[in-house]
């Protein structure tokens, strides 16, 4: 049943065609390839709209979402319905407050591990614990926790129009997983500022903390000077001659497009193909013709000797 005690059907429509839709990068199966994005797909799940949720994948994976912008505690997307005006989808998250994060800061400090995942992009493993020990929740956990509001004419609420935002927003936390926390009401510089500011004598971790420069001892400085500077002028500004192995052993890398990789996907992907999917032959490709330029290179000056 719907919201409004109607039964929960409504007469299936064809959807418009969209040109450059936000598309997912998941085919097939389920979203999210994080335990976080997963959790957040979990917690749509968890809502039972039946047959909406299906066709919110198929919305998502056929580019229906025109446009998502994610701002503290709110989503507004544009998705292309059946109407010529794509309709209007609003998600409102319920915040925490500034004494809440300040309560949440504190007890991450006390957590090393927690703070290097944080600080390297990473969302930690067992993270919801420590939101639990202060009696909050980085997820919500009932429907009231968020306000969704669609302007399509489907009673039920969330809609597939919804749906489709949703599983949107759960690729996009596998890229960013800082943005659970700007809708959770902080950003990711607010809550690396709030980490680091944390008084570091109440801490009872590990942490390293950072050494006074003025505090290192001469007799140290002394010993890791550096060599002496070449008394000839000209010899400074020539420097000295290569050694012949100053390349090192040249090979393909093993990982074809690491950087990009490592950067992760690309926000909101509106292509046809994964970028890294097009991407990747082309850097095999260029490490191979590199290689080959290399060795032509070296054999040539090895003749020219």
């Amino acid at each position: 049943m719907s919201r409004w005690g109607y039964s929960d059907y409504f007469e299936p429509s064809r959807p418009r065609a969209v040109k450059g839709g936000i598309k997912a990068q998941s085919k097939r199966g389920t979203f999210g390839e994080s335990w976080w994005a997963r959790r957040w797909i979990a917690v749509l799940e968890s809502f039972h709209i039946g047959s909406r949720l299906e066709r919110g994948r198929s919305y998502a994976r056929r580019g229906q979402v025109v446009s998502i912008d994610i701002d503290k505690g709110a989503v507004k997307a544009k998705v292309q319905g059946s109407r010529p005006t794509p309709y209007t989808v609003t998600i409102l998250f319920k915040t925490l407050t500034a004494t809440n994060w300040q309560k949440l800061a504190q007890a991450l400090s006390g957590q090393a591990l927690f703070v290097a995942k944080l600080l390297a992009g990473e969302m930690p493993q067992n993270i919801e614990q420590v939101f639990t020990a202060v009696n909050l929740s980085l997820f919500p956990v009932k429907l009231q926790d968020l306000t969704t509001e669609c302007s399509c004419p489907d009673w039920s609420n969330p809609c597939k129009h919804i749906a489709a935002v949703y599983y949107l927003l759960g690729e996009e936390f596998d890229r960013d997983p800082f943005l659970l926390f700007l809708l959770r009401g902080i950003s990711r510089d607010e809550l690396v500022k709030q980490l680091g500011s944390i008084d570091t004598s109440q801490r009872h971790d590990n942490l390293p903390v950072r050494q006074d420069p003025s505090s290192v001892s001469p007799a140290l400085v002394t010993a890791t000077a550096s060599e002496p500077l070449p008394r000839e002028t000209a010899s400074f500004w020539r420097g000295t001659d290569l050694p012949k192995d100053v390349c090192g052993e040249v090979l393909i890398p093993p990982v074809s497009a690491a950087l990009p990789k490592r950067l992760g996907n690309f926000p909101f992907w509106r292509g046809s193909e994964r970028l890294l999917d097009v991407l990747e032959p082309l850097y095999r490709q260029a490490s191979q013709r590199g290689l080959e330029v290399f060795l032509e290179e070296l054999g040539k000056e090895s003749y020219d000797k």
